[in-house]
C-alpha cells in the first residue's frame, strides 16, 4: 500500500483520557477511533491486526475438528431467563425490548444460544464430541470502560463450546484445546504463561480452568509463579505457604489494653510496638447461599489479605460482600475493635489455615478503644471455628512444596478455558441419548478468545518509548519502504522495490509522501513494522547501499543493491 493513498493520520501528543501504553499508542498510531465510552472504530491499519489474530485462531481451532459458525448479536431474553442467569448477569448486559415487546439482549456471552441451537440439533451421542466456534463482537456495559481496548464495551472475540457424553470426551478436548491456544499465541511472538484459575460464575466448582495470561508490566491480574517447579496460577487460585513466619509463642495472658481510636492493623501495631504478624485482623462478609444470608467472620494475620475468591468458593455463595457499617453496628459490633471473643452466635468464624493455635495474638476486644493481648485461638475462643486457607499469595511466599520462593507476576488475560459440566445443559432441559438409550445431560466446554485485547496486549508487552514493535506474526504490513532525498531517480528504485517485494509475498507499506525524513522515520517507528528499508539518496547514490533498519533491535544494517532482497528474507525469517 502507498501511504499517499492510506486513510492513515498520526499524532503527536499523548491523547489526555489514554492512561496505558497500548491505548496511547493505538489512538497516536491511527489504528482505532473512539466512538464512546468504551466503544471504538477499527481503522484501516488497527483491522489489519485484528484479521490476522483471527486468521490464527481460526487456523488453530480448525486443527482441532472445531467448526466455525456464527450467532446472532443479540439474544433473546427468554433463554437467558431460562438457564437462571437474566437476573444473575446483573447491570453488565445490555437488555431491551423490541416492538413487540420481547426481552432481548446483546451477547455478553453465548452459552445460551449455543444450547438452544445444539438441542434442536443433536440427539445422540453417536454425534459427540462436538465443538463449535465463532468469532464475534460481544458487548458488556462496564461501569467504567478505560484502557482502551483492554477494558472496552464493545469488544471481539473467539468463543468456542464442546459437547460430550462423558468426562473423559471432555478431557480429551479440553486438553486439545488447550495445545491450540498455546499454538496461537507462540505464533502470535506473545510471552505468556497458562495458570490455573477459577472458573467464576461461568464454570461448575472443581471443574478445569485455566487462564492464558500475556505477561506485562501493565498487567491487572496477577500471576503466581515458580519456573522450577512448574508453578503458574492466578493469585485468586494459587494456594502458597507464608516465608519467614514467626509466631509469637512465649505464654501471655488474655489482657484488655487500651488502644484510643487506634482501628488498623498499622495504627494498632505501632502504638503496641509488635509486628503485624502477630495480630490478628477481623473481617465480616455477608455471603448468601440459595437466598438465605449468613454472616462470616473472616479471622488472618494482621498483614495477610483476604482472598475473596478463595472465601465465596469456600463458602459456595452466589454473592459475597463485606458488611456494611451499620449492619456490623446492629450485630452489637465495633468496627476497627472487632475481635474472636464474645461473637453473637449467629457469626460463622472462620480462621486463616495460618494463624497458630500455640501462638499469641492482638486482637480487637469488641471494645471500644479496646484490643486484647497475648491472645490464644485455641484458649480464649468462646466460638466453634474452622480453619481455611484464605490469604492471598504474597511474592517471596513459599510454593506448596515448600521447596522454592515463587514471585508473583502481572499478566493480561487474554483467554480463559474451563470446563461447565452441565451446568447449562440441564438448566436447559437438553439431553441426548447416550449408548444405553438413556436421556443424559451433556457435558460442555467453553473455551474464550479476546481477539481485540489481544492487539492490545502485545502493545503492551512489545513497545518503546518510539511506539509499538508488532510481532511479525501480526504486524499490520510486513515492510515499511521509504527513500529519502530529491532526486527522482531514488523514488522509481524504490517504488520498483516496492513492486518486487510485493511479487515475492511481502506486505509492504511504501512511504511515497513528500515529506522529510524526520516526519517519515517517527511515523515508522510508531507504527512498529518489523523491517524499515530506506533508500537514501547519499548512501544509495555514493556508495550504493540501502539501509535497514530493524525496528525490534534498533540495528541498522547497510546492504548493497544486489543483496537486499536475500537479507530482507534472511532478517525477516528470523526471529522478529
Amino acid at each position: 500500500m502507498k501511504l499517499s493513498k492510506a486513510f492513515w493520520q498520526t499524532y503527536k501528543e499523548n491523547p489526555a483520557e489514554a492512561e496505558i501504553p497500548s491505548h496511547r499508542l493505538m489512538l497516536r498510531a491511527g489504528l482505532i477511533h473512539k466512538s464512546a465510552a468504551g466503544i471504538y472504530n477499527y481503522l484501516p491499519f488497527g483491522y489489519r491486526v485484528v484479521r490476522k489474530i483471527e486468521q490464527i485462531v481460526r487456523e488453530e481451532m480448525d486443527k482441532t475438528g472445531a467448526q466455525e459458525l456464527l450467532m446472532s448479536v443479540i439474544t433473546p431474553g427468554e433463554l437467558w431467563q431460562e438457564s437462571g442467569r437474566w437476573e444473575v448477569m446483573g447491570d453488565e448486559m445490555l437488555k431491551f425490548k423490541d416492538k413487540s415487546k420481547r426481552d432481548l439482549s446483546i451477547s455478553p456471552t453465548n452459552e445460551e444460544a449455543v444450547v438452544d441451537i445444539f438441542r434442536k440439533t443433536i440427539k445422540s451421542y453417536k454425534s459427540l464430541p462436538i465443538t463449535l466456534y465463532q468469532i464475534n463482537t460481544k458487548f458488556r456495559d462496564e461501569i467504567r470502560p478505560r484502557f482502551g481496548l483492554m477494558r472496552g464495551r464493545e469488544f471481539t472475540m473467539k468463543d468456542a463450546y464442546s459437547f460430550h457424553v462423558d468426562k473423559p470426551s471432555l478431557d480429551l478436548v479440553y486438553d486439545g484445546l488447550f495445545k491450540a491456544y498455546e499454538a496461537c499465541f507462540n505464533r502470535m511472538g506473545l510471552e505468556f504463561i497458562a495458570v490455573e484459575a477459577d472458573a467464576g460464575n461461568m464454570g461448575s466448582k472443581d471443574s478445569k480452568t485455566h487462564e492464558f495470561q500475556v505477561i506485562a508490566d501493565t498487567g491487572e491480574d496477577k500471576i503466581v509463579y515458580s519456573a522450577s517447579e512448574g508453578l503458574a496460577a492466578n493469585i485468586e487460585k494459587a494456594t502458597t505457604k507464608r516465608a519467614n513466619l514467626k509466631p509469637q509463642l512465649t505464654k501471655a495472658d488474655c489482657t484488655e489494653v487500651a488502644t484510643p481510636n487506634k482501628k488498623s492493623i498499622d495504627e494498632v501495631s505501632s502504638f503496641l510496638k509488635i509486628e503485624q504478624q502477630h495480630s490478628l485482623k477481623c473481617l465480616l462478609f455477608s455471603s448468601v447461599k440459595n437466598n438465605e444470608e449468613e454472616i462470616v467472620l473472616v479471622v488472618l494475620l494482621g498483614d495477610d489479605e483476604i482472598n475473596e475468591v478463595k472465601l465465596k468458593n469456600y463458602l459456595g455463595s452466589s454473592h459475597l460482600t463485606m458488611l456494611a457499617d451499620n449492619k456490623i453496628e446492629s450485630l452489637g459490633l465495633l468496627k476497627g475493635f472487632i475481635g474472636p471473643c464474645g461473637l453473637p452466635k449467629n457469626i460463622k468464624m472462620l480462621v486463616e489455615e495460618h494463624i497458630s493455635e500455640d501462638a499469641y495474638y492482638v486482637t480487637g476486644a469488641n471494645k471500644l478503644d479496646t484490643h486484647l493481648t497475648g491472645f490464644n485461638l485455641k484458649r480464649d475462643c468462646q466460638s466453634a471455628y474452622e480453619k481455611v486457607d484464605l490469604r492471598m499469595s504474597q511474592d517471596g511466599d513459599l510454593s506448596p512444596s515448600g521447596n522454592s520462593n515463587i514471585t508473583i507476576r502481572k499478566g493480561i488475560e487474554v483467554g480463559h478455558i474451563f470446563q461447565l459440566g452441565d451446568k447449562y445443559t440441564k438448566a436447559m432441559s437438553t439431553t441426548v441419548l447416550d449408548q444405553n438409550g438413556k436421556a443424559v445431560y451433556p457435558l460442555m466446554g467453553c473455551y474464550g478468545i479476546g481477539i481485540t485485547r489481544i492487539a492490545a496486549a502485545a502493545i503492551e508487552q512489545h513497545h518503546d518509548e518510539n511506539g509499538i514493535i508488532w510481532p511479525k506474526a501480526i504486524a499490520p504490513f510486513h515492510l515499511y519502504l521509504t527513500f529519502v532525498g530529491k532526486d527522482p531517480e531514488i523514488s522509481t528504485i524504490a517504488e520498483k522495490y516496492y513492486s518486487e517485494f510485493a511479487q515475492k509475498g511481502y506486505e509492504v507499506l511504501f512511504d511515497d509522501r513528500n515529506v522529510g525524513p524526520g516526519f517519515k522515520f517517527k511515523d515508522s517507528e510508531l507504527l512498529g513494522l518489523p523491517l524499515r528499508i530506506v533508500f537514501g539518496e547519499r548512501d544509495f547514490k555514493e556508495r550504493g547501499e540501502v539501509e535497514i533498519f530493524v525496528r525490534r533491535t534498533g540495528e541498522k544494517i547497510f546492504v548493497k543493491e544486489s543483496e537486499l532482497i536475500e537479507k530482507v528474507k534472511s532478517l525477516y525469517e528470523s526471529a522478529l
